[in-house]
């Protein structure tokens, strides 16, 4: 896999998630492409990307680094992620998005990675009573 395809792939996805565009970050997964979040488990990347379209009003992600993996099918970005839920809510958090490509140089999985601890401050624990 070209290195400059997958670092700008990840560009791509960041820009086309500051503008909220919902299916062109869609498009960017190739097919059975999925997402493991921290809060959702593993899903489906369709269904991961209208989930968030609908539990956001606004995002602004600011990319800090992006780096690519040594055997050449991953990259991984280094964010701070400005959003404000559909409810008004504003939550700030740094991540790493951990990406794989598949062989038509589509993104074949996505991992999410942050602090779990000062959101559940902000949104509270959601294991409390469990």
């Amino acid at each position: 896999m070209n290195e400059q395809h997958m670092l700008d792939r990840v560009h791509r996805y960041f820009e086309r998630m500051n503008a909220a565009d919902i299916d062109g970050i869609i498009d960017l997964f190739g097919s059975g492409a999925h997402v493991n979040s921290p809060f959702l488990g593993r899903v489906d990347a369709p269904s991961f990307f209208r989930k968030l379209g609908k539990a956001s009003n606004a995002s602004r992600l600011t990319v800090f680094d992006v780096l690519v993996g040594v055997n050449g099918n991953s990259a991984a970005a280094h964010f701070e992620y400005d959003w404000t839920l559909a409810n008004g809510d504003q939550v700030t958090f740094q991540g790493i998005d951990y990406f794989t490509f598949d062989q038509a140089g589509d993104f074949k999985s996505m991992s999410i990675f942050y602090d779990t601890h000062p959101l559940r401050e902000e949104v509270g624990d959601k294991y409390a009573n469990a």
